[in-house]
């Protein structure tokens, strides 16, 4: 995948976010690490419903599908605001079918593509690799 500079990479699971910025330019990726995200925690928690019966997924899995509607809202402020103008997503499945019932037009507009695996926790250099095999 090549990835033009200053693009912004989202790499989220059902509890955390991180996000780097491509230094490099389109061929070459060189990620570097942005600082954590202002989330709203009022819409992570919209997400957790109490109800417990076997139709409705447990509070953890509830708790993760608001977390991920929480950082499309974010993803998608930050694209409204003029601070992302390119952006990748790459995510857990489940997260990232979260994520897309959340997106503006204008992150899709600004998305250049996804990848539907989990890479938090792994080290930069191993999110470059997933991209450049992307």
């Amino acid at each position: 995948m090549h990835l033009p500079q200053n693009t912004v990479i989202a790499v989220a699971d059902g509890e955390k976010l991180s996000l780097f910025q491509n230094e490099g330019d389109a061929a070459n990726v060189k990620l570097k690490a942005m600082s954590e995200p202002e989330m709203d925690s009022s819409k992570i928690a919209s997400g957790a419903r109490h109800s417990s019966s076997a139709a409705n997924p447990d509070d953890s899995q509830q708790e993760e599908d608001g977390f991920g509607r929480g950082v499309a809202d974010m993803l998608n402020k930050q694209v409204l605001d003029g601070k992302i103008a390119n952006l990748v997503i790459i995510a857990a499945p489940r997260t990232l079918g979260e994520l897309r019932k959340g997106y503006h037009k204008a992150l899709s507009e600004v998305l250049l593509g996804e990848l539907d695996k989990d890479l938090t926790g792994h080290s930069i250099q191993e999110i470059e690799k997933a991209l450049a095999a992307a």
